[in-house]
């Protein structure tokens, strides 16, 4: 039942949440190449995208930088970032994902490196985007369960960008659509 499959999925974000709060104060330190997840979690969405005749548009340049991280929180990420992306974008129009460096990170006052990820769709107002990534906040709680939500992708997203030392970035214009930036640092050699 539909039901059930909701109960699963919570469930399964719940464990995700506790798991990835146990390890947050443990930087992740393996080498991870972003421009592979970032393909395969646009090749995971795209079947979802072509149904509602939207474009994923990856234009990520040839050499993005390593990052020190955990292939798989990371992959959660942007998984969840496009999902959402793809889920709240308005049929017939673009979600694009760029790349850029940045000089230095407020959290590391390191270079790093910023993915944002943005759709086309009714955004979201001013009042709501602070309280984002708390668990369970709903903006809009009955289509939100109907998309089939938890209410924690935000607040997974939120605590693996902290593991990893980086900083999640929310910004939206009502009527025009929403971006989300994931900055993190550098892979240091």
């Amino acid at each position: 039942s539909t039901e059930a499959a909701r109960m699963a999925r919570l469930i399964d974000d719940l464990l995700s949440l506790s798991q990835i709060e146990v390890n947050e104060h443990i930087r992740p330190t393996a080498r991870v190449g972003l421009a592979d997840i970032i393909a395969e979690v646009v090749k995971s969405v795209q079947k979802r995208a072509d149904q509602k005749n939207m474009t994923i548009v990856a234009d990520l340049p040839t050499d993005l930088t390593d990052v020190p991280g955990n292939a798989d929180q990371l992959r959660e990420v942007f998984q969840n970032l496009v999902d959402n992306a793809v889920k709240y974008g308005a049929p017939q129009t673009t979600v694009t994902i760029t790349a850029k460096s940045l000089d230095a990170l407020v959290e590391v006052g390191k270079p790093g490196i910023e993915i944002s990820v943005t759709d086309q769709s009714d955004g979201i107002a001013a009042e709501h985007l602070p309280r984002l990534t708390e668990r369970f906040y709903r903006i809009d709680k009955g289509r939100s369960r109907l998309m089939g939500g938890t209410g924690l992708g935000l607040a997974i997203v939120k605590h693996i960008v902290n593991r990893h030392r980086g900083r999640l970035i929310v910004t939206s214009v009502l009527g025009q659509g929403s971006q989300f930036r994931v900055q993190l640092p550098y892979f240091e050699t």
